[in-house]
């Protein structure tokens, strides 16, 4: 049974939301205080966040930043408005997916459930457990990235759509198969999680000293460069 933690200070909506989970084959918990809720996940590990955006005491985007420290749990933000600066920097910061409020009940299982589902596949997904190329090293069962032995912290789904392209480097991708097999979801229009999610992974590989490997091919995909490439 798949475990979610809500972090949300509205305590009437995390006590909706935790019934309806259970009610549908889920372990959830619910923490009002983010503050509360950093300090518990020091302790305890879950296998998917839902983070409400809008808090008094700290907000949703610093709650994850800080939690990008030490913690790479798929996390979906939840956000008031929907807004797109709001979704863009949530997904800068390391979140999975969001969902705008109000939202449907039916949608919000659905999206936990793509994301734990792709995320516990992604532990046993290859029979090569470990893959290096141009000084990238990715281990599926360790779910760690390294650049020439220096360890790179990515968030799952940032992993997935690394793993997903080294092994099918020198091929391009497209972005719908890219979003259907690391995001879960079918690319959307105007929804650029997909191309946030590439840019974070580029900007973490390239500070460990890797750069120019992702291409992209403008309008249609994204490519993980090969020795053949070069």
């Amino acid at each position: 049974m798949n475990t979610v933690l809500i972090i949300d200070d509205d305590k009437e909506l995390g006590q909706v939301l935790c019934e309806y989970l259970e009610q549908n084959d889920l372990k959830p918990n619910v923490v009002n205080q983010p503050s509360e809720a950093l300090e518990h996940l020091k302790t305890n590990d879950y296998d998917l966040i839902l983070l409400d955006v809008m808090m008094p005491e700290i907000d949703g985007f610093e709650v994850l930043r800080r939690l990008r420290q030490h913690n790479q749990t798929p996390v979906i933000m939840l956000t008031a408005k929907g807004d797109a600066y709001d979704k863009v920097l949530g997904l800068e910061l390391g979140a999975d997916d969001y969902l705008a409020k109000p939202f449907n009940h039916r949608e919000l299982l659905a999206r936990i459930k793509a994301n734990t589902r792709r995320f516990s596949e992604n532990g046993r997904i290859t029979k090569q457990t470990s893959l290096t190329l141009m000084g990238v090293r990715v281990n599926s069962a360790t779910q760690s990235t390294h650049v020439n032995e220096q360890l790179v912290e990515l968030t799952s789904t940032e992993f997935q759509l690394l793993s997903l392209l080294m092994r099918n480097a020198g091929e391009m991708l497209t972005k719908e198969q890219l979003s259907q097999s690391a995001l879960g979801k079918r690319l959307s229009p105007h929804d650029r999680s997909l191309d946030m999610h590439i840019s974070n992974v580029r900007k973490k590989l390239s500070q460990a000293g890797a750069s120019n490997l992702i291409k992209t091919i403008r309008g249609s995909g994204y490519l993980f460069m090969s020795e053949q490439c070069i």
